[in-house]
């Protein structure tokens, strides 16, 4: 029976069926359930408290911020979210950091590919740990088991080193990613739902103006109130979603630039000592 021979894709598929090395939250559904829940306790038991409240006007700025209507929890739930997944993202992306300098991290891998110290790169991938070092440790792995291999050519074996550093790669972006599209979403979202609110107390306001004889002034504080404190909460969500979002995706650049750096030294060394 004729021999099996090796195949070159296995080692990256051994890599592909790992776990990312990136911690987070899977689910962000459960996150905006537990903040709408939240801010709904909030504005019931807390901003509607009758302590807040003389004769039904509002005596201080929560009695104030009740009275924005039935829009203002959803726009707490807006801001809540994206509070929480900001740490969430910040929690995630350190680990998927790892311990050290990532600058030092990758400087020091490339010394040792220069001196031919694979197992020294190794250790490194070990003591930085991290979505960096598992990219790099994978495709250290193969550049071993390339370095072994006696049946494949020298372009078959820098096409499956490649290869693993795509996949590896691959296996440890969405991760990375995830969640931050909610957050990308929220800062047109928080902006058009905190806009919907002023709008609706606006035409509260001009209903009271319209009203035949002296305008209700209880009805025209209400409406003000309702447009200011939406048009508040409205903007408050959407600037801090855009800074969450566009300091995170930073990151994430610096992170996928450190990869590709690495993994191009990688292939390049092997290819000049093979």
């Amino acid at each position: 029976m004729e021999a099996q021979k090796p195949n070159p894709a296995q080692p990256a598929k051994a890599n592909a069926n790992n776990k990312s090395n990136v911690a987070g939250i899977k689910n962000a559904f459960f996150v905006i359930l537990a903040c709408f829940v939240v801010a709904l306790c909030l504005f019931i038991f807390w901003f509607g408290h009758e302590s807040h409240f003389e004769e039904g006007h509002p005596i201080d700025l929560w009695g104030t911020i009740y009275k924005g209507g039935f829009i203002v929890p959803i726009l707490q739930t807006l801001f809540l979210t994206v509070i929480v997944l900001s740490v969430e993202r910040w929690i995630a992306l350190s680990s998927a950091k790892g311990k050290g300098s990532i600058e030092k991290f990758v400087s020091g891998v490339k010394k040792c590919l220069a001196a031919g110290n694979i197992q020294g790169a190794m250790d490194l991938c070990k003591g930085q740990k991290g979505s960096v070092a598992a990219v790099v440790a994978a495709a250290l792995v193969s550049y071993q088991e390339m370095d072994k291999n006696t049946v494949l050519t020298k372009e078959q074996k820098v096409a499956n080193l490649q290869k693993t550093v795509e996949e590896a790669t691959a296996l440890e972006m969405p991760a990375l990613q995830q969640n931050l599209p909610i957050v990308a979403t929220l800062t047109t979202l928080g902006t058009l739902v905190g806009l919907l609110g002023t709008v609706m107390g606006m035409i509260k306001s001009f209903q009271a103006l319209a009203a035949s004889g002296a305008p209700d002034s209880t009805e025209l504080s209400t409406g003000i109130s309702e447009a200011l404190i939406n048009t508040a909460f409205g903007i408050a969500t959407g600037a801090f979603a855009v800074i969450s979002y566009n300091f995170y995706t930073n990151k994430i650049d610096n992170l996928t630039y450190a990869i590709d750096e690495i993994g191009y030294s990688i292939v390049q060394t092997f290819t000049a000592t093979h």
